[in-house]
């Protein structure tokens, strides 16, 4: 059974929302006092179903837009079914084909026929214990998590404030946060049934509060957020966007320590005006703040997007032209596809993350690196 519903969601990225909560690692937080598990019982978290029933596989796949799947990975070969947005189904394996459009031709293999690889997200379900307790940090009790399933419904503790919920609320469309997504927690509840909901009060955002199962969401290890090679001097990412190479590559001095696929800036600018080149500001560039997680919004009538937790931002360029973490395509090394910002895989972007300077550490999770006696990390944009 495919799982169908959702709205296909926006591109990339450029500008980053910094509201009043931008202000909070400038301060102490009085210590709240021990939530524990309290007692919830709100009409919008009961008309909530318990997590969705996946497909079971080792790996799944989750349909971004509408999906034709082929008898072949073959453009040209017959269409045998069509999925829908947030379809879920197993990925059996990734093998070559043919796209005369694209230059990538990388397809998925599924029980009902083959993808295209750029329209499916790779997922995994895994189920997570709720915790009984938050830990504390020097804001107050909270964590950070992640989606760990391919995607979970949601539920507002009031009414949207984001222009993204609120397009979705106003269309009848589901509230969803999708695998991969990494996110603050800052309350945890059980209903009358015993079922634990986590609440997501988002650091820097518009102050949505959001309540999910808590099932879904997979809190993050201090470990995950220690830095990667620390200490060593001369750090640099050189990032091609080249849109049939579209490569990123991290180095140490003359040796290259990491290499990945990424999707740079589509040939138009913010008004949407053509360009001779990618939006990805080429030169010579510094990162100049990193967040473990973000809200970024922006875009022009019609092309834009509003997203919550965007994970492992590096931001080098402007106001919001960052590396970082990316969950609604898969078309990495293949075609431009964002507003500016240099998009990569869940996996790599954390690495990314972790390696280049400034460290950020997992309390409090951003940084601005004229605040740290660091040299940062220079990106150079080819």
């Amino acid at each position: 059974m495919w799982h169908l519903a959702g709205k296909k969601r926006g591109t990339c990225l450029i500008k980053v929302l910094t509201m009043k909560n931008d202000q909070i690692h400038r301060r102490a937080f009085i210590k709240l006092s021990t939530l524990g598990l309290g007692i919830i019982s709100t009409v919008s978290l009961r008309k909530l179903s318990i997590l969705t029933e996946f497909p079971v596989a080792e790996r799944l796949g989750r349909a971004f837009a509408r999906v034709e799947v082929k008898s072949l990975p073959d453009f040209d070969a017959p269409t045998v079914d069509v999925l829908y947005d947030d379809a879920v189904l197993p990925w059996l394996q990734e093998v070559s084909g043919w796209h005369p459009y694209r230059y990538k031709q990388r397809w998925v293999e599924t029980p009902i026929g083959y993808v295209w690889a750029a329209d499916l997200q790779p997922v995994l379900n895994h189920n997570n214990e709720p915790v009984n307790h938050l830990p504390n940090s020097s804001l107050g009790d909270g964590m950070w998590v992640e989606v760990s399933v391919p995607y979970v419904d949601i539920s507002l503790e009031k009414k949207p404030i984001s222009p993204g919920f609120r397009g979705r609320v106003e269309a009848g469309l589901p509230l969803r946060l999708y695998y991969s997504q990494i996110l603050w927690v800052d309350k945890l509840k059980t209903d009358e049934d015993g079922m634990v909901w986590y609440r997501v009060n988002e650091r820097f955002g518009y102050g949505d509060l959001i309540w999910a199962d808590a099932r879904a969401f997979r809190p993050l290890s201090l470990e995950e957020c220690t830095p990667i090679h620390e200490g060593i001097e001369g750090k640099r990412i050189v990032v091609n966007v080249e849109e049939r190479y579209q490569t990123l590559s991290c180095y140490e001095g003359r040796s290259e320590v990491f290499f990945c696929r990424i999707a740079a800036g589509k040939k138009f600018d913010p008004e949407g005006k053509p360009l001779s080149t990618s939006s990805t500001p080429t030169g010579t560039h510094t990162i100049w703040r990193k967040l473990v997680s973000t809200h970024m919004s922006g875009g022009t009538t019609g092309g834009g997007y509003d997203l919550p937790g965007i994970g492992w931002t590096a931001l080098f360029s402007g106001t919001g032209v960052a590396v970082h973490s990316t969950f609604w395509h898969n078309n990495f090394g293949g075609e431009l596809m964002s507003h500016g910002c240099v998009n990569a895989t869940p996996e790599d972007a954390k690495w990314i993350f972790r390696w280049a300077d400034p460290p950020v550490h997992y309390d409090p999770g951003d940084i601005y690196s004229k605040d740290v006696d660091i040299e940062p990390t220079k990106v150079s944009v080819l």
